[in-house]
């Protein structure tokens, strides 16, 4: 058969500027694994809860009544036109309470309304907060703790699966995110471990590799501060395992927990509202979650009371 009469020239490849075999050097803007010095900002304890202390935990959790949010308040449309949404998973708070639909802390400028005074830590969760601050005050530089820091509000996370109609839909990720309280923040994990990544801005839809992997056992606690760790990166959750077949309290209405989190931040004293004086919009907007909460926590009622004319 004869050939086709096409033809092309060989092409010609740029000579080749690193060995075969060697690493691609970063693109720009990447961000680069943590030195020695940013590892100073990374700390993990494992089996740093006794016995005694998560026992205490769980009777807590038992009479815990956590609550479903959405995005944007349910008093008017959401704004620019999108769409209403519930949060993927059942929350907590305590010491301050940082309601979805007022948005969460974002300083310099997202401080107004957005801590809301909430009940206290339980005895056993104070004590083991005042060993952290002391841990995280040794651990990391002077110039990574603010002067006045301590850890006054806490988000509790529920990690599982919730029902949608007659299925189970594992829910049990956060996607990526950065803290933005000052100073250290504090882990401490319960139930199925949970793989958690360290992981460099996304650029457009690139997906970032991870820049430092975590598995967070049972009864682990996790600290991490400073520019790396706390400003530079994100980080996220991307799965809870199943193996150990634990099912954590409180019992919530279609939801099954296997892990909860325990996330200690510091919102200064000052920017901490306490629900009666929040704006007449403000209070509106969250009203329905406290009178919710009321229902079960002598704290919220009091500050449902506080609040009436």
């Amino acid at each position: 058969m004869a050939r086709s009469s096409t033809s092309s020239k060989p092409k010609k490849f740029p000579p080749r500027t690193r060995p075969y075999g060697a690493p691609r050097p970063p693109s720009p803007g990447a961000a680069r694994a943590p030195g020695p010095a940013d590892r100073r900002g990374h700390v993990i304890v494992q089996n740093y809860l006794s016995a005694p202390a998560r026992a205490e935990i769980l009777a807590w959790l038992s009479g815990l009544r956590p609550i479903w949010e959405f995005r944007y308040p349910t008093t008017r449309p959401p704004p620019r036109g999108e769409a209403q949404r519930q949060l993927l998973r059942p929350v907590y708070w305590l010491g301050n309470w940082q309601f979805a639909c007022l948005d969460y802390y974002r300083p310099p400028r997202g401080v107004h309304e957005r801590a809301v005074q909430a009940e206290p830590f339980p005895r056993v969760l104070a004590g083991i907060v005042a060993d952290i601050e002391r841990r995280a005050r040794r651990a990391f530089p002077r110039e990574h703790v603010p002067e006045r820091w301590h850890l006054n509000t806490c988000l509790v996370n529920f990690y599982g699966d919730r029902r949608e109609g007659d299925r189970w839909v594992d829910s049990a990720r956060v996607g990526e995110h950065r803290d933005f309280e000052p100073g250290p923040v504090a882990s401490l994990s319960l139930g199925e471990r949970a793989l958690f990544q360290f992981v460099a801005p996304r650029r457009g839809d690139e997906r970032s590799p991870p820049i430092l992997t975590q598995w967070l056992d049972d009864g682990s606690l996790q600290l991490f501060a400073g520019p790396f760790f706390k400003d530079r990166v994100l980080h996220r959750v991307q799965r809870v395992d199943h193996r150990a077949g634990i099912v954590l309290p409180p019992a919530i209405e279609d939801f099954r927990s296997r892990r909860v989190n325990f996330t200690f931040r510091y919102v200064p004293d000052e920017h901490v509202v306490p629900y009666a004086e929040l704006s007449a919009q403000a209070r509106g907007d969250i009203e329905p979650y406290v009178r919710e909460l009321a229902v079960s926590s002598p704290f919220f009622a009091r500050a449902l009371a506080a609040a009436q004319p």
